[in-house]
């Protein structure tokens, strides 16, 4: 009698991930062109503006008709925004409410008008970020392309989050910051194929960026010495500080619409206020002008006296606070990182002139604010981290950058601040009924430690009727749920439901998973 071979089943090639990469590839590419563009134009504007002021002084006359062309172009990009109102601000809480299925928008509708606003707004010297519109180009590109090669539900959604992320890296060059932002702030899912796809459309945009804009990181400050361990008290206390100040600058941000809203403007002519207060600024201290990006190698270069500090970050909180709160194509991003860099230089110069600190530090201290105060505001710390890592370019300070964005992050929770992307989304939406379009769609829910399903049967909760739980991802592995299926934390729900009807769903699921306090 001779004994059957087992059989062995043959394997086949899986092609999925290798065609989601090729696609992120495309959106990468474009995504880096069309970003990289949009950032040097940016900065020959701000060029151009800084001239101008330059030229002014001399001859005083000028002043009036660059009042009517700043006048002018307030009113231009103020009919782009009435045009198409998801060109406001930042444009990072239409992404994340778009990958939410809280919102959508025409792809093209919003590319060309937040590029060119973006560019007349933040290239006029107000102080708004790039980063922000960078985002919502690449995504509106990711968008794009899905609809040109006919992606749908979750490809549709990984190619506009692989085209956020290559936006951020396009505007930084900091493709692994640009995709943990991506999946810890936007998305909120560490899926495998969003985070391949994120990461390649990341990669391939910033080698495009390099090109244009050379090697040398975006906020390159060089300093000679490590942190000693005898100055982590003072982490603690810069996170402290830099906590504070980040819960006062949701709060001022979250609640400027309303003060515009009492000047009784159409609200899409709110932008001439910014438009007309930089003028004196211009005049006056022109090397301020812009997101933001100068100021913090210059702060790094030549610290100012501690009066002046004070000066530079009242002046550069209050207006950047003003130029977003008017809803011009706008971001947030990099206002942010440079108020945190004025208050590391105003923290560490305090501790210099009370003996408590070397002035050879000042520049660490420089460093750590920016990632503490994006950390706190933002409440991202892990983005934080990478993300000055990538942009001064060095891994020196990793711990040091840990402790200042823990120690902010714990302070604005404990006041009550909420993540300022979230916050604006709720701001921009309004809550939504169960909606039906007859095309199905997924949605993925991880259950994180300590929540109301970890530890349950799947028969021990009431799912939406909208709703069927498919499937739970468990590490590499699929698991078909029955009644009795144990949920883990860790877990990520995989729930089937109607494609316009994802958002409802997830307001309904999503208090379960996430921790109980």
């Amino acid at each position: 009698m001779v004994a059957q071979r087992p059989h062995i089943a043959k394997q086949h090639f899986d092609f999925t991930r290798f065609s989601s990469i090729g696609r992120a590839l495309i959106v990468g590419v474009i995504a880096g062109i069309v970003v990289s563009i949009f950032r040097f134009s940016i900065e020959q504007g701000l060029r151009f503006v800084q001239w101008v002021y330059a030229q002014i002084h001399t001859n005083w006359l000028l002043l009036f008709p660059w009042i009517g062309l700043s006048v002018a172009v307030a009113f231009f990009v103020g009919w782009l925004v009435k045009n198409e109102p998801n060109i406001k601000g930042s444009g990072i809480p239409q992404v994340e409410g778009q990958l939410a299925g809280e919102l959508d928008y025409s792809w093209w509708s919003v590319l060309w008008r937040k590029f060119v606003g973006g560019i007349l707004g933040i290239g006029s010297g107000l102080f708004l970020g790039r980063e922000g519109p960078s985002i919502q180009l690449g995504a509106t590109i990711g968008q794009g392309v899905a609809s040109k090669l006919k992606q749908t539900g979750s490809d549709r959604r990984s190619l506009i989050a692989g085209g956020a992320a290559a936006g951020l890296s396009a505007a930084f060059n900091a493709p692994i910051a640009s995709t943990l932002f991506v999946l810890e702030e936007v998305y909120h899912n560490f899926s495998p194929i969003i985070w391949t796809t994120a990461l390649v459309s990341a990669m391939a945009s910033n080698f495009i960026s390099l090109n244009f804009f050379g090697l040398v990181p975006v906020l390159h400050i060089p300093y000679g010495h490590n942190l000693p361990l005898s100055q982590y008290g003072n982490l603690i206390g810069l996170g402290i500080f830099l906590g504070v100040f980040g819960y006062l600058y949701q709060n001022v941000t979250l609640t400027m619409p309303n003060w515009y809203a009492k000047l009784r403007l159409p609200s899409w002519l709110d932008g001439l206020v910014p438009f007309l207060l930089v003028i004196p600024i211009g005049l006056m201290w022109p090397q301020l002008l812009g997101g933001g990006n100068a100021v913090i190698l210059n702060l790094a270069a030549v610290t100012p006296a501690l009066l002046a500090l004070l000066g530079i970050f009242v002046l550069r909180f209050t207006f950047s606070t003003i130029s977003y709160g008017s809803g011009l194509p706008g971001g947030i991003f990099l206002p942010i990182l440079s108020l945190g860099a004025i208050l590391g230089a105003i923290y560490a110069q305090f501790m210099v002139a009370v003996g408590w600190m070397p002035p050879n530090l000042i520049p660490n201290f420089i460093i750590f604010a920016m990632a503490g105060y994006f950390a706190g505001i933002g409440k991202a710390p892990f983005t934080a981290i990478l993300l000055i890592t990538e942009m001064v370019g060095t891994l020196h300070h990793l711990m040091p950058l840990a402790v200042v964005s823990m120690t902010a992050y714990l302070v604005v929770d404990l006041l009550g601040g909420a993540p300022i992307y979230e916050a604006l989304l709720e701001k921009l939406i309004q809550p939504r009924l169960p909606e039906h379009s007859g095309i199905q769609d997924r949605l993925e829910l991880p259950i994180f430690e300590g929540s109301k399903l970890e530890g349950h049967q799947v028969r021990d909760f009431k799912w939406p009727a909208e709703s069927l739980l498919i499937a739970i991802r468990r590490g590499e592995r699929q698991v078909i749920p029955h009644g009795d299926t144990l949920m883990r934390a860790g877990d990520t729900l995989i729930i089937l439901t109607d494609r316009d009807n994802r958002a409802w769903v997830r307001h309904q699921i999503a208090h379960l998973t996430v921790a109980t306090p």
